[in-house]
């Protein structure tokens, strides 16, 4: 009993095969890319995608993670300690949306899909810090590639201008992902200390979020303000804005 138990939850706590997989196509990716080898604008859309999945992965790992230490002890039998992106709930709104997102208009589109048992965590700062964790991994992530996108160390290669598009990419994800909207992170920070009838009132809109901010940020000119604010924060990092455009226009290599 006591052997099978161990063994259960070190299957649970296993990384998932296709997450190494995604890690060594970016590995891969930024090698080809640094050294000029193969078709280098091919090489930086595999960068800024298998980059993106990987993000998207240690986004929701968090989400779970925090919410295990909270008192969710079911997250293990989920498969969302695996960084396996085909365990969540929708694939399609945690991964493919966001993916296409970026390919079509250049933002950090947030996806979510891990469904946390919040009846099993007490406190309210518990759950605002598991709703947190996520976008918190996006900002980490983000600042990691602002330093390595400004050193200078990369010779001729396009590899800072495919390292500050993925960071501005991670930016807006997690700027769009505080915002306090119902089904986004940044409203699940704040819920708990909401009054029982307000959240009741808007729980109805959270399976929408990600269609309305879909719509939104693709037919208005919000994307633009977005952009901009988050070109301001890469500025302040020291990070050149024209790395960003290039990489933009390098990762459509079918235009």
């Amino acid at each position: 009993m006591s052997f099978a138990s161990t063994r259960s939850r070190s299957e649970e706590n296993r990384i998932s095969p296709v997450f190494w997989v995604l890690v060594a196509v970016l590995a891969t990716s930024a090698w080809g890319v640094a050294t000029g080898t193969g078709n280098a604008r091919f090489g930086l859309f595999l960068f800024v995608v298998a980059g993106w999945m990987v993000s998207l992965c240690l986004h929701e790992y968090a989400h779970a993670r925090t919410a295990l230490h909270g008192g969710d002890i079911t997250v293990g039998a989920k498969g969302y300690l695996t960084l396996n992106p085909l365990k969540y709930g929708h694939v399609l709104l945690s991964f493919v949306l966001p993916v296409i997102f970026v390919m079509l208009g250049g933002i950090g589109l947030p996806g979510g899909a891990v469904y946390i048992d919040r009846h099993r965590i007490q406190g309210r700062w518990k759950h605002s810090l598991v709703s947190a964790a996520g976008p918190l991994v996006n900002v980490a992530f983000a600042v990691v590639l602002m330093l390595l996108a400004r050193a200078d160390l990369y010779g001729d290669s396009m590899l800072p201008e495919a390292l500050a598009f993925l960071a501005f990419l991670q930016i807006t994800a997690a700027l769009l992902n505080l915002l306090p909207v119902p089904g986004l992170d940044g409203y699940g920070i704040v819920e708990p200390w909401l009054s029982y009838k307000t959240r009741r009132a808007v729980e109805p809109f959270a399976p929408y979020s990600m269609l309305v901010l879909f719509a939104v940020f693709w037919q208005t000119e919000a994307r633009y303000w977005l952009s901009d604010a988050a070109l301001w924060i890469m500025e302040q990092f020291g990070v050149r804005i024209g790395l960003v455009i290039s990489g933009h226009d390098l990762f459509m290599f079918w235009q």
